[in-house]
């Protein structure tokens, strides 16, 4: 059994299925593991779900960092390809992101470690916007940065609910309109 492998699968399913769904009997039959095999490494679901986040957590990163070295792609460009990833993947059936506003929900104690997990997961997508608005010279980055992230939330919201990839490209077409509003207001087309 590989760690990796299990994590991605549970993520699969808890992608699929929900987190409140989340059994170590269910993962156990997923991935054809022995569940005193699972017990060894994670003693219950909430320690399977933490693991699971965090592990998807540093996917994110990864991809995050990658994009940010990427020299072929503007700032604007690198803001907007997040959606670009997430309509690929709602294609799929996956709907990345969403399970950390899930797990806010799921666990509304912010002393939770899978809250506190969640909870660094969106201020390191805050961070990611506001970074590349600064480098773009955006007036009022943090704001701006505070708009881009509530409708990257708003979208991965109704995902978990709804699963329209339609709602991927307006939320993509209005993160694109906020970028271009901010763009005209900092040349002062606004004023």
């Amino acid at each position: 059994m590989l760690r990796e492998q299990v994590l991605d699968q549970t993520l699969n399913l808890l992608e699929q299925r929900g987190i409140a769904t989340l059994t170590l009997d269910a993962v156990s039959e997923l991935v054809d593991v022995p569940l005193n095999e699972l017990t060894l490494f994670w003693p219950d679901a909430e320690a399977l779900l933490y693991d699971c986040l965090r592990h998807h957590g540093d996917q994110i990163d990864v991809w995050r960092r990658q994009l940010l070295l990427d020299d072929s792609l503007s700032p604007p460009q690198k803001l907007l390809a997040r959606y670009k990833v997430l309509n690929e993947q709602v294609r799929q059936h996956r709907y990345p992101g969403c399970l950390f506003i899930a797990a806010c929900s799921f666990y509304p104690d912010r002393d939770s470690s899978i809250h506190q997990l969640a909870e660094q997961q969106k201020q390191a997508s805050f961070l990611y916007t506001f970074s590349l608005l600064q480098e773009m010279g955006s007036d009022d980055a943090e704001m701006v940065a505070h708009q881009m992230e509530l409708i990257l939330e708003g979208c991965l919201s109704r995902l978990l609910v709804k699963r329209q990839l339609h709602d991927v490209e307006v939320a993509r077409r209005l993160a694109e309109d906020v970028l271009n509003i901010a763009r005209c207001r900092e040349h002062g087309a606004l004023s």
